[in-house]
């Protein structure tokens, strides 16, 4: 009996003994599990380099696009504000001289018209009188004419007194004066002079658009009162205020680059062609002019832009705001990893030393409570894709790019993330509060 109970002693503190030993050899490999987990994250974290794997499906849903550096010229230029402006000449009022009921209008807002084209018919008594009056004075000059040159010879012969020719000739000059008047108003009121009738035509006086109607049918017609407004928009240009501590560089001949802040921001060109002489309403800016080159934007007067005026050949590496993140203080990209996704294609290798096929071990693995879900996912489904997040150097940010240095070495030819970065980046977030180092 006592031996009996020696040996289950003995089985005891050797059970005991082994359970001891394992559990430390478990906590050991954990330990050094965490301190080499630890170590990884470390390193990861002082050079900011991590890598995120997308599948196809995920790669096509976040619409990345991607690309390499563009050369833009951001170190050299002096940044304006200003808005497009047409010169007086290239804006017309139509107005009358005389007031009249407004009969007939021949055009619409917003409608191209040409120089000369019919907008609308006046009527008025008073324009069958002035007619009246202008034939009426054109027979009288030519009675005049003949009778002038009558006296004239009879004077030179001395068949007439001198005063005979002098009231003739008197006569003629004040007709011929009063037919000179009368013609101009007629040809001013654009009036016909071989007939009489009430009717007034207005017609305009550029090329254009017009874009604005001020009259109504039956409406009278009143003098020095804009009836109609008509622009040309073909001779628009942009006028910038730049300000005097950069003005000594602007000059002449310069190349302009236009944002139009309510358009999409769709940048347009040109060249300066004048430079003013003084101040703009008590600042200290001054309106520099500039031709528009690309004609075939919509443009019209009065919009507000923002411009780049180069002033500098210096060309830098640049790329889209939207290639750029920020994260932790610091600023990335995302760099795609052709190695890898040729890798990824072929498939992952499970040789990693360990020997899988022992069942023993995944038997003990599964009594412990481990699975083979370490965090690390192995989507195989279709093309996969890896990025590796670089970090960089902004510079000078204009018109929708920035300048960018690289703070590590990549390759010339390395395809950049230029769209969807910001997805990427909140894909490997979610992967590392997940827990798993994201591959």
């Amino acid at each position: 009996m006592k031996k009996i109970q020696l040996n289950i002693a003995l089985y005891i503190l050797t059970a005991a003994f082994l359970f001891t030993g394992c559990g430390k050899k478990t906590n050991d490999e954990h330990t050094n599990e965490a301190q080499t987990e630890e170590a990884h994250n470390h390193d990861e974290e002082a050079t900011g380099v991590k890598e995120v794997e997308l599948n196809e499906a995920q790669f096509k849903a976040a619409d990345i696009e991607l690309g390499t550096y563009s050369m833009k010229n951001l170190s050299e230029v002096i940044n304006a504000n200003g808005y497009t402006k047409l010169p007086p000449q290239n804006q017309a009022d139509v107005s009358v001289h005389m007031t009249g009921i407004v009969t007939a209008i021949k055009v619409i807002e917003g409608e191209e018209v040409k120089k000369g084209q019919v907008l609308a018919v006046l009527e008025s008594p008073e324009f069958a009188r002035l007619q009246e009056a202008y034939l009426t004075s054109k027979n009288n000059l030519q009675f005049l004419e003949l009778e002038y040159e009558r006296q004239k010879i009879l004077s030179e012969e001395n068949v007439n007194s001198k005063k005979v020719f002098q009231r003739t000739k008197s006569d003629y000059e004040i007709e011929k004066a009063k037919f000179n008047s009368l013609d101009k108003q007629l040809s001013m009121l654009n009036l016909s002079k071989s007939s009489v009738n009430s009717i007034m035509a207005i017609t305009a006086p550029i090329s254009g658009h017009v874009t604005e109607i001020n009259i109504t049918l039956g409406a009278n017609a009143e003098v020095g009162k804009p009836l109609l407004t008509i622009v040309d928009n073909s001779k628009l240009h942009v006028d910038l205020l730049v300000y005097e501590k950069d003005l000594y560089k602007i000059k002449p001949g310069q190349n302009v680059r236009f944002v139009l802040t309510n358009q999409s921001n769709t940048e347009i060109t040109g060249k300066i062609f004048n430079i003013g002489k003084s101040f703009e309403n008590d600042t200290k800016s001054v309106a520099v002019h500039a031709d528009i080159v690309n004609k075939e934007e919509k443009l019209i007067a009065g919009m507000y832009v923002n411009a780049l005026i180069d002033v500098g050949e210096i060309e830098v590496q640049a790329l889209p705001n939207d290639a750029i993140i920020k994260a932790d203080g610091r600023e990335y990209i995302f760099v795609l990893e052709e190695e890898h996704h040729h890798d990824e294609q072929e498939g992952h290798s499970h040789d990693d030393g360990h020997n899988h096929d022992d069942k023993d071990i995944h038997n003990d693995d599964a009594a412990e409570g481990h699975s083979h879900d370490d965090g690390h996912e192995h989507d195989e489904e279709g093309e996969m894709y890896h990025f590796q997040r670089i970090e960089v150097k902004t510079g000078t940010s204009q018109l929708g790019y920035t300048q960018v240095t690289v703070l590590q070495k990549i390759d010339d030819h390395a395809k950049i993330v230029l769209k969807g970065a910001y997805y990427i980046q909140s894909h490997l977030i979610k992967s590392d509060g997940g827990g798993g180092h994201h591959h």
